[in-house]
C-alpha cells in the first residue's frame, strides 16, 4: 500500500505545480533584483579598485533576463477489474519533469556609450536638481563638482593632484546652511535663443543674511542679486553667474580610488599608485575602502583583487551613503537614447 500511495502523492505534487507561472513572480522578482543589485555594486567597487592599480575598468550591463519554465507530467494506470482475485495487479505510474532555464543578455559598455556614460561631465542642472530633491548640498557638490567659480575641489590622484581650496569647503558649508533654512531653490527659465537656462535662487530671508553675504563674497557674486545663472565652466562672466566644472563618472571613480587602502607591499612593488594627496580628516572624507588578506565577515560590499579583499564596512554609514549615491549618479549619466550595442546572450541553467 505504501508504494501506490507514494505514487499518488507524486501525481498530486505535479498537479500542484501547474500554477508555477504566477507563483514564481513572488520570489523571482526579488531574487533577481537582489542578484542584480549585488553584482552591480561589486562591479562598481572592483572598477574603483582597478583604477587605483592603473587597470582598465570594464562594465558589463545586464540588458535583459528571460526566465523560462517547463513542466512535463505523465500519469498512467493499469489493472484488473477484479483486483482481489489471486494474481490480479493494479499498477499506478507518474512521471514529472521541471526545468528552470533563464536566459541572460549582457551588453558590454563600449564605444560611444562608454564615452557618454563615463567620460562626459554630469550636466549642472542634474546636479542641482539633486539638491532640490533633498540631498545635502555639501555632500552632492563635494562628490560631483570639481570647481565652483574657480574654487577647486580636492583631486586625490590623476594628472593634476591637489588639495581642495579651503574656500571651496567653506562654500559647501554655507550653501548647506542656506539649504537647511529652505531659502534656496533651482529654477529653469527659457532664454531669448529658445534655450533653457538653470538658475539658483536665494530667497531674501533674514535668517540667511550673514550666510548669504559670506557666500556671495567667496564666489564673487553681486551682493544685491538673489538669482544666479548656473552653467558649465571654470570661471563666471559676471556677478550674476555661477560657473561649475562638474565631474564625469570616470573622474568621480578615480577620485574615490584615492581613498582605497592599498596594501603597502603593493605600493612598494609599484603594482598600485600611492595616494598623491592625503584625504585629511574624516570630516571631508568621501569613502573608506578597506583591504584585508581574508574575506571580511561584515561587509556592505566586497570584491577580491590581487590576492586581497577590498570592502566597505557595513557599519560605515558615510561610505555606504557615498557608494549608494554613486549608483544614482550612474543613472543620471546614462540618459538619452540607447545605442545598438554588441550583446552576449548566455543560457543560465
Amino acid at each position: 500500500m505504501l508504494r501506490p500511495l507514494a505514487l499518488v502523492l507524486a501525481v498530486l505534487f505535479i498537479a500542484a505545480c501547474t500554477r508555477v507561472g504566477p507563483d514564481t513572480v513572488r520570489h523571482d522578482r526579488f531574487d533577481y533584483n537582489a542578484a542584480l543589485a549585488d553584482s552591480w555594486q561589486e562591479q562598481i567597487l572592483l572598477n574603483i579598485v582597478k583604477l587605483r592599480y592603473l587597470d582598465t575598468p570594464v562594465f558589463l550591463d545586464v540588458a535583459s533576463i528571460v526566465s523560462g519554465y517547463t513542466i512535463e507530467s505523465t500519469i498512467s494506470a493499469s489493472g484488473s477489474i477484479f483486483p482481489d482475485l489471486p494474481g490480479e495487479q493494479v499498477n499506478l505510474g507518474a512521471q514529472g519533469k521541471y526545468t528552470d532555464r533563464p536566459t541572460i543578455t549582457y551588453a558590454p559598455l563600449t564605444g560611444p556609450e562608454f564615452v557618454k556614460s563615463l567620460m562626459t561631465p554630469l550636466p549642472p542642472p542634474a546636479v542641482l536638481f539633486l539638491l532640490q530633491s533633498g540631498y545635502a548640498a555639501d555632500f552632492v557638490l563635494g562628490i560631483a563638482v570639481d570647481s565652483v567659480n574657480g574654487l577647486q575641489n580636492r583631486r586625490g590622484q590623476g594628472a593634476d593632484p591637489r588639495p581642495a581650496d579651503p574656500q571651496f569647503y567653506a562654500v559647501l558649508e554655507l550653501l548647506r546652511e542656506i539649504q537647511l533654512s529652505g531659502a534656496v531653490e533651482v529654477n529653469i527659465k527659457p532664454m531669448e535663443d529658445k534655450q533653457e537656462a538653470v538658475f539658483m535662487v536665494f530667497q531674501p530671508r533674514a535668517e540667511i543674511g550673514e550666510n548669504g553675504r559670506a557666500l556671495r563674497e567667496l564666489l564673487g557674486l553681486d551682493p544685491d542679486a538673489t538669482e544666479f545663472r548656473v552653467f558649465y565652466g571654470g570661471a563666471a562672466r559676471g556677478g550674476r553667474q555661477i560657473a561649475m566644472l562638474t565631474r564625469s563618472m570616470l573622474h568621480i571613480m578615480i577620485e574615490l580610488a584615492s581613498y582605497v587602502e592599498v596594501p603597502e607591499r603593493h605600493v612598494a612593488e609599484q603594482r598600485a599608485v600611492p595616494t598623491a594627496v592625503d584625504p585629511g580628516d574624516d570630516k571631508h572624507r568621501l569613502i573608506r575602502i578597506h583591504s584585508t588578506a581574508e574575506q571580511p565577515a561584515d561587509a556592505f560590499v566586497a570584491v577580491p583583487y590581487h590576492g586581497h579583499w577590498f570592502w566597505i564596512d557595513d557599519r560605515d554609514l558615510i561610505s555606504k551613503r557615498t557608494f549608494t549615491f554613486l549608483m544614482l549618479l550612474f543613472t543620471l549619466a546614462n540618459q538619452g537614447p540607447t545605442q545598438n550595442l554588441p550583446l552576449v546572450t548566455i543560457p543560465a541553467g
